[in-house]
């Protein structure tokens, strides 16, 4: 019912799933992931426990082919099962059973795997593994994302689409640094999922990815004066020598806090700024 990836950021320190189906709210019942530790997709006949305990494997150390072969032998129903696993180090690894319908099978390397079960074809795999093997340029949540449209774009499930998820963990990278979840986004039910998920990406990467301290501009000067002119004409009270609290104000309101940087500003946060005036057009010729 489902194609996926799961895989590791090159450093060890990001893990993340992303998955499609035409299934209702497959990112509900799909993906796990710990910071530091791995990820893992259960998939076709889903078992949601594999989800904890799968976790617990990884979380102390245990390889992911082993985590594949432990958690299917324990289980009656396995043929009907598929699961993608990827630990902290070493390859990824990945498990069909031979009672999933067709097309249904996997691959994995360093650091992923892809798998899926009532495909297209073996293409929608191949597809998928190009994709996250030529996206090393890429930040993590997008290439997990370039992964899954692979798959999408070369027939994905061949019943059709409903519903795509992603979910990405790092260390402190979630909301004001108090959790691990960097990404956490699902489609529950949509004509086009993967594309929307897309959508919702872009929406997150503006709204919470912190800024790059090499773009950031200094909040004075002229930069101030804009800032604070753009400001007034929103209607924020506004100190024009000191724009910092106004704006600390009109951002947290834009959801753009995770940007905002003490004396500086984030080019984003400028340009939303800015996109935030009204424009006022210009007079015509001979009025």
């Amino acid at each position: 019912m489902t194609f996926s990836i799961v895989a590791r950021s090159a450093d060890g320190r990001l893990h993340g799933v992303a998955v499609a189906s035409r299934f209702l709210a497959a990112g509900a019942l799909v993906p796990a992931a710990e910071a530091e530790v791995g990820a893992l997709a259960t998939q076709a006949h889903v078992n949601l426990a594999y989800r904890p305990q799968g976790l617990t494997m990884l979380r102390t150390g245990v390889a992911a082919a082993d985590v594949v072969a432990g958690l299917v032998a324990a289980d009656p129903d396995r043929d009907h099962r598929q699961l993608g696993v990827v630990a902290a180090t070493g390859p990824g690894a990945t498990f069909t059973g031979p009672m999933c319908h067709d097309w249904a099978g996997g691959q994995a390397g360093d650091g992923w795997a892809a798998q899926g079960n009532i495909l297209a074809g073996p293409q929608v795999i191949d597809a998928m593994r190009d994709a996250w093997l030529g996206g090393g340029a890429l930040p993590f949540p997008e290439r997990l994302l370039a992964a899954l449209r692979a798959g999408d774009q070369a027939g994905g499930d061949r019943r059709g689409r409903q519903s795509a998820g992603l979910l990405v963990v790092e260390r402190g990278g979630g909301y004001g640094g108090t959790g691990d979840a960097l990404v956490d986004l699902r489609v529950d039910d949509h004509a086009d999922p993967v594309t929307e998920l897309g959508r919702l990406l872009a929406v997150h990467t503006l709204l919470f990815s912190r800024p790059d301290p090499a773009t950031l501009l200094e909040l004075t000067g002229a930069v101030a004066a804009e800032v604070a002119g753009l400001l007034a004409a929103l209607g924020h009270p506004v100190d024009p020598a000191d724009p910092q609290e106004a704006l600390f104000s009109w951002a947290g309101m834009e959801n753009l806090e995770e940007r905002l940087v003490p004396g500086r500003i984030d080019p984003v946060v400028l340009d939303h700024l800015r996109k935030a005036v009204p424009q006022v057009p210009a007079p015509r010729a001979g009025s």
